[in-house]
């Protein structure tokens, strides 16, 4: 049943659907790299403030993060989202015939991330509405996440205390489905940058008088693949060379090269970075470079709060699937059909709530979800088949598709934090469930993020200043009014 609080917040919601829509597009043509994100966090700071929000900008130290907060009192509810592209993602939207980009080459949202925030923003709007109206006691905290991609700089939100206060947390994710699960779904990863310090040397003339930091990368990639064979299956581990040399007759004097590891628990991954770095070590013996290791970031495993995820699914139900037209499905079949699955267009149905199966990738959101319950709302934005990370994923993130799923996920997330708002006995049941389970476990939360690491803010740098002024010509520059 909808409830007068619920009606005022879905009717705002509503009222305003293609303000939001306008938010996921200009997010998906500004198509900015992690910890780059520029206008996209400028947009979403300047509309909160708008529709009556406190802002504060650059926490834990990223330019680009931001912590919005409304109201006043307990349960303190926490909505986060990120919002950054991936490289090489540019894809103009609904084309799907064949990989075709704004610019070539140029990043862009194959992974749907415009949708989340402009979800967000749009639960942030009907929240606000639904307090004013019916003078609700609690208080709303968003978070601006910048650089999931890179699982950057949310385990930094945790370290940095902005959960303290917290009573329950919410994060949106585009998905295919209307869906949200609980318990562990994912895996606990650091992220490691390698850098090898060698001597120069003219590579034909004199190549005995040079040390090779080439080599050390190269030792240290293969000696990490022979390393596999007697690692247990549930590792993940994948490398890129982010420096290799800058022209062939000279003697490469520095290289890097930049590791994801990947377990089931954070022990796990503190155990495969303690063998890189004796990986790392072996290498530089053979080749008589040196090294330095900097942590980027770490981050726990996801952990999904049974109690909110049922309160998420009865508000799931409460909203439905979108409403799909035949253009709807007739776009997401020529994405399944260029992608070779099956054409069933779009799922018709909320999806059951269920344990979570666990997936081999990671989120940074991890940490949030050992401290304070939380539960993530994936929403219908994306068709299924469309792998993310791949060209196909960015056709619908800027259609009618992904404009429905946004305003269902704002409702489901707006729904969900006014019964906790409205009914103060599910806050202290999510935390009694979240105790218990965590001493069932025997897990005593401990931050795999090392205390002196700081943000990694050169990521992707070079990358944008690369690409965004072509990029700027595709920009929507609409005009964004909250009513």
């Amino acid at each position: 049943m909808l409830s007068n609080v619920k009606e005022t917040a879905f009717e705002a919601i509503d009222r305003n659907k293609e303000e939001i829509a306008k938010i996921g597009d200009s997010i998906f043509h500004f198509g900015e790299l992690g910890m780059q994100e520029i206008e996209t966090s400028s947009l979403l700071v300047q509309v909160l403030r708008d529709i009556g929000y406190s802002v504060e900008t650059g926490i834990s130290g990223f330019s680009m993060a931001f912590l919005a907060t409304y109201g006043s009192g307990k349960p303190v509810i926490a909505v986060h989202s990120e919002y950054d592209a991936l490289p090489g993602g540019s894809q103009i939207p609904g084309f799907t015939d064949e990989k075709k980009q704004y610019v070539p080459g140029a990043p862009g949202h194959a992974e749907g991330h415009n949708t989340n925030a402009a979800a967000m923003v749009g639960a942030a709007f009907g929240l606000k509405e639904a307090i004013d109206k019916h003078k609700l006691t609690g208080t709303i905290k968003l978070f601006g996440a910048p650089g999931e991609e890179q699982l950057v700089s949310r385990p930094f939100f945790v370290r940095d205390g902005y959960f303290k206060d917290v009573n329950a947390a919410f994060h949106v994710h585009i998905s295919p489905e209307f869906v949200a699960t609980y318990g562990i779904r994912n895996n606990a990863m650091m992220s490691v940058e390698f850098e090898f310090f060698g001597k120069s040397a003219h590579a034909s003339t004199a190549p005995w008088m040079g040390i090779s930091a080439v080599d050390g990368v190269k030792l240290m990639d293969i000696g990490w693949d022979v390393l596999r064979e007697h690692l247990q299956p549930t590792q993940r581990s994948h490398s890129v060379i982010t420096h290799g040399g800058m022209q062939p007759n000279v003697v490469p004097d520095y290289a890097k090269i930049w590791f994801f590891f990947r377990e089931t628990t954070a022990e796990g991954v503190r155990e495969l970075y303690t063998k890189a770095k004796k990986v790392a070590e072996g290498a530089c013996l053979m080749t008589g470079a040196t090294y330095k290791c900097t942590v980027l970031s770490a981050v726990w495993p996801v952990w999904e709060n049974k109690v909110l995820a049922e309160i998420a699914q009865s508000n799931m139900e409460l909203v439905g699937m979108p409403r799909w037209n035949e253009d709807d499905h007739a776009l997401a079949k020529r994405i399944q059909k260029a992608a070779g699955v099956k054409e069933e267009g779009l799922p018709k149905q909320v999806t059951a709530l269920a344990p979570a199966k666990r997936s081999s990738g990671s989120n940074d959101s991890g940490d949030i979800t050992w401290v304070v319950p939380h539960v993530c709302i994936h929403f219908p934005a994306n068709v299924p088949g469309a792998k993310y990370h791949h060209w196909l994923a960015a056709v619908a993130p800027a259609t009618p598709i992904a404009h429905k799923g946004e305003v269902a996920a704002a409702k489901a997330l707006a729904g969900s934090s006014i019964d906790l708002m409205t009914t103060p006995q599910l806050v202290v049941k999510a935390k009694d469930w979240f105790q218990r389970e965590l001493a069932a476990m025997g897990i005593q939360y401990e931050p795999l993020l090392p205390a002196e690491t700081k943000p990694p803010l050169h990521l992707n740098v070079e990358e944008m200043v690369k690409y965004r002024e072509q990029m700027k010509e595709h920009y929507v520059n609409a005009t964004i009014k909250f009513k």
